[in-house]
């Protein structure tokens, strides 16, 4: 397994391998890793002749400071995890190699509705700072397939939108969320929860899956409702529980009009906030 910091590097490596033809799969992260990550990389490798994996905890994606600070870093356990799953290359550049002075990383795309709600509501700019530093890696690293987690839903279709203003040339995939076994999607930041809450936290799946039923005979705004009575419990704040369009992340009003359902949510639990989904309805 190649390790590697330079951008130069990184391009070396990747240009012998599209001159032998070799397909390259990405599987973008900001460390901390866990099972999740490592069914991205599994997934990659299914599907290319090559994964590279990034590990770069992205400074222009956190609108709190104290959330960039706190952000957990693990590298060496990283690099073993990416190793005993057979990752091909893992990309740490430090920020200077990303965003490099002299060098305009910023981007001119509109990303619409898309970026304002939800995630975009409480945490202004991070979707611009996602884009920024994903279209950086693309460029780099110009791979065939980018490999994307479904816990973070509206990333995806923020992403997904990038690509298809720019036109750039990669497959987006997008890979089912892995739980734990009471359901809680698999984060990074789960390891910062007390154990109380921990215990606790599994009623964000709980509140996915059964007001999942009620589509048939409720409103979503009705739905809503109910889905943050369930989440004010002790010790959880919830922050939004919405049941949108998949492709425009608005919501819906008819569930009957619309072949792509997710609900969305958000919850602060203690100092430490957790979002999931789960996808109601999909086309495919």
């Amino acid at each position: 397994m190649y390790l590697l910091k330079r951008a130069r590097d990184l391009q070396q490596v990747l240009q012998t391998l599209r001159q032998e033809g070799k397909s390259v799969g990405f599987i973008p992260t900001m460390g901390a890793l866990h099972p999740g990550h490592l069914s991205l990389v599994d997934r990659a490798k299914q599907e290319n002749q090559f994964t590279v994996c990034s590990i770069f905890v992205n400074p222009t994606q956190f609108n709190d400071p104290k959330d960039l600070d706190l952000y957990p870093r693990t590298p060496g356990k990283d690099i073993r995890m990416l190793a005993s799953v057979g990752a091909h290359l893992v990309f740490m550049p430090p920020p200077g190699e990303i965003y490099p002075p002299g060098l305009d990383t910023q981007l001119d795309v509109s990303f619409g509705l898309l970026d304002n709600v939800m995630e975009g509501e409480f945490r202004p700019g991070h979707f611009q700072g996602v884009a920024q530093v994903v279209k950086r890696f693309l460029d780099l690293i110009r791979p065939d397939a980018l490999y994307l987690g479904q816990k973070d839903f509206q990333q995806v279709a923020i992403l997904r939108h990038l690509v298809h203003q720019l036109h750039l040339p990669v497959r987006i995939v997008m890979c089912p969320t892995l739980r734990e076994t009471d359901g809680l999607a698999m984060s990074s930041r789960n390891v910062r929860l007390s154990p109380e809450l921990r215990k606790k936290a599994s009623i964000l799946f709980e509140t996915l899956t059964a007001t999942k039923d009620m589509l048939e005979d409720f409103h979503p705004e009705e739905i809503e409702h109910f889905a943050m009575g369930r989440l004010s419990i002790p010790g959880f704040k919830p922050e939004y529980f919405e049941i949108v369009d998949g492709n425009t992340l608005q919501p819906v009003d008819d569930a009957s009009q619309t072949n792509f359902i997710v609900a969305c949510t958000a919850i602060w639990a203690g100092n430490v906030r957790l979002i999931d989904n789960m996808i109601w309805k999909s086309p495919e």
